[in-house]
């Protein structure tokens, strides 16, 4: 612990006391609503606050010009007055609870399309494509960047009438470092070429903003130490910005990151997975913070309180970013503060956040349902009126959850599990090439059932007498699914990923995989087939591998597949599997042009999600008192459930996660957190 207590040591920064050296960084979690930061927006930063975080940051992305569409990924519209009063009531909330609150202002230049927002065409530096978003952006005149810079000044100038501390101005990826980046910056003009022209454009920005702030307003800039792509700005070059924008005297942090996002492989970088280390670029932060002597911010997977303290401890940064960590567990502050760091959900890395916020969707957590929901959703679960006695049947990612939510309602739960251990499907995944940490979402969950007294009946399978035995007030029937193998001809002839990443078959040789369900398990089953030495082809009918994971996920996957030798063939689907001469025949359906395509193979291993295990539940069901219908009103509005369709019955009966339907851990524990926190 003692080495953890220099996290809880204060930071002075300007005239803002910081009440300790975890913040949250800026981040564009698609809360906004109609460009303000309404209720939901803030009830999300609230938790942090509540939970003892010192500053938290919001506004990934805050526009400050009407070419910077805010509606893109529902970001926050700081370049209209209208946000003054918002700004005023979400600083009010987050003081009332210790914490200060800033809010991250930038213009993303490139990095948009000319199809949203008011379809006005996206600007930069230069006529250089973006990839990300397939824009080709119009260079920059004179009464652009006059515009321009004077949006950011009366943004910032917005931030400091609503009472929040200070406002961050964003260098990185969007368009302040596209005139820095050389390789977005072809200009000609005093704003191009040199490294002192180049910089001119932010350098003005600073300026005015500062000129429209005044000298006591907190300013910061948030910039990578190193771009780390052919064609970037290296460290050093990068170290040598830094020291520049310092030398200027306008801001008083630096806020260190690593890589770019110019394409979705460094997206990956950017915003570093569980394939990465633990905090890959502290070595970045340290060296910017010996070349300027500036407060240093960093934030790039510290996800655990060790790391966070040697961030601190070693000189590399002043104040360290649990941003992730902080979706996961709100609280982790005032848990180590109150000395329990065990009960800290960990972040486990999965990127299931961001990964959902490229896919078009908002940011939720993994494994904390409750993060993002919190006018629906309890993060402490409140104590129940009446005790009950709750029977879980399964102790994966649903049933667990279930189990913890009862027990912390003061209800007395038993948990029956079929195998030895815990997890279900988490510990199947967690089998995975690069996909260890998915383990600690289980090991997690278990150590709270045995914190809470929970009875964990591992090794016992749950049948109709034995629940009926226990005398139970509910039955929560989270008993996980079992591989669908698909309805192609010949399906018996395949295996499942399930069974070759739970070590039950080794396939060898030639192995043709099968993806339809577009999530990790069949990428990760051809990797790890490839990597012992077959040869792989991954076949899916849909036009892209992976196509349910975001950049940040399948940037990695294919990094890996395509560097083990995996033939990648999308567009065809699996239209039969038959024994052949020394091996199995499969034939392919091209799905455009219908045309069949016939591989000669050793084995076939099928990716189609799972079928609901349900049999128990329907030997249950006559003697419930819902038999088993939900209220899905009352569900969805946070009421309890009240149907009583047999008066005969015994108990209340429900199934949550894949016992329902094929889904994803986040899915089961958002069954479980909404369903029991009214039990």
């Amino acid at each position: 612990m003692a080495a953890r207590d220099v996290l809880l040591q204060p930071f002075r920064l300007k005239g803002l006391t910081l009440r300790n050296r975890i913040l949250s960084t800026s981040h564009a979690p698609a809360y906004g609503e109609g460009g303000m930061p309404a209720q939901r927006y803030q009830l999300y930063h609230e938790e942090k606050a509540k939970g003892g975080v010192a500053l938290t940051m919001f506004g990934g992305s805050a526009s400050v010009a009407v070419d910077s569409p805010a509606s893109l990924w529902n970001q926050i519209d700081v370049s209209r007055d209208e946000v003054v009063p918002f700004f005023r009531e979400f600083a009010d909330r987050i003081h009332g609870h210790g914490a200060a609150l800033m809010c991250q202002l930038t213009h993303m230049g490139r990095r948009t399309r000319w199809d949203a927002g008011d379809w006005i065409t996206p600007i930069s530096s230069s006529v250089v494509r973006e990839p990300a978003h397939n824009a080709v952006p119009k260079a920059m005149e004179d009464h652009d960047i006059r515009r321009v810079q004077r949006g950011y000044a009366d943004a910032a100038a917005r931030c400091r009438a609503g009472g929040l501390d200070g406002c961050e101005i964003l260098f990185a990826s969007h368009l302040i470092w596209q005139f820095i980046t050389p390789r977005v910056n072809q200009r000609e003009d005093e704003y191009g070429g040199s490294l002192e022209n180049r910089l001119r454009f932010g350098v003005e920005v600073l300026s005015q903003v500062r000129e429209a702030v005044g000298p006591e307003y907190v300013v910061g800039v948030r910039m990578t130490g190193d771009e780390m792509a052919e064609g970037g700005l290296s460290q050093a070059e990068c170290v040598e910005v830094f020291r520049r924008i310092a030398a200027t005297g306008l801001v008083d942090y630096l806020s260190v990151i690593g890589g770019e996002v110019f394409t979705h492989r460094e997206l990956a970088d950017y915003m570093p997975n569980m394939a990465f280390p633990e905090a890959p670029y502290l070595g970045l932060a340290r060296a910017v913070r010996e070349a300027t002597g500036l407060p240093i911010f960093h934030a790039s997977k510290l996800s655990t309180l060790d790391d966070a303290a040697r961030a601190v401890k070693e000189g590399c940064a002043d104040m360290v970013g649990m941003t992730r960590a902080h979706l996961a567990d709100p609280h982790l502050v005032r848990k180590l503060e109150e000395g329990r760091p065990e009960d800290i959900r960990p972040c486990v890395g999965a990127n299931y956040c961001i990964d959902r916020l490229y896919a078009g969707k908002d940011a939720v957590c993994l494994h904390n349902a409750a993060t993002g929901r919190e006018a629906k959703l309890p993060h402490r679960i409140p104590p129940a009126a009446a005790k009950r006695r709750v029977v879980v049947v399964g102790a994966g990612p649903a049933g667990m959850e279930a189990a913890r939510v009862c027990a912390e309602r003061g209800h007395d739960v038993v948990v029956f599990e079929k195998e030895k251990k815990v997890g279900g499907q988490l510990r199947l995944a967690a089998r995975a090439p690069w996909r260890a940490d998915l383990g600690a979402v289980s090991g997690w969950l278990e150590s709270q059932l045995r914190r809470l007294g929970v009875e964990l009946r591992l090794g016992w399978e749950a049948t109709r007498e034995r629940v009926l035995d226990e005398l139970p007030d509910v039955v929560v029937v989270a008993s996980g699914g079992r591989p669908n193998p698909g309805e192609a001809p010949g399906a018996e002839h395949a295996t499942t990923t399930w069974s070759v990443i739970a070590g039950e078959s080794s396939p060898e040789g030639r192995v043709l995989v099968y993806d339809e369900h577009g999530e990790h398990q069949a990428l990760s089953c051809a990797e790890r087939l490839a990597k012992a030495g077959s040869e792989v082809e991954l076949v899916t009918p849909a036009r892209t591998l992976g196509e349910e994971l975001g950049s940040i996920n399948f940037a990695i996957h294919l990094q890996e597949l395509y560097g083990a030798g995996v033939t990648l063939t999308p567009d065809h689907r699996l239209g039969a599997v038959r024994p052949a001469a020394g091996g199995l025949e499969v034939v392919l359906r091209n799905e455009y042009t219908r045309a069949e395509a016939t591989r000669a193979v050793d084995h076939v291993v099928v990716e189609h999600g799972t079928l609901p295990v349900e049999e128990l539940y329907f030997a249950l069901k006559p003697d419930s008192q819902n038999l088993g219908e939900v209220d899905w009103e009352a569900l969805v509005e946070g009421r309890p459930q009240r149907i009583g369709r047999n008066p005969g019955g015994e108990f209340q009966l429900f199934r949550i996660g894949d016992a329902v339907a094929s889904r994803n851990a986040h899915a089961a524990i958002h069954d479980a957190l909404r369903l029991c926190k009214d039990l």
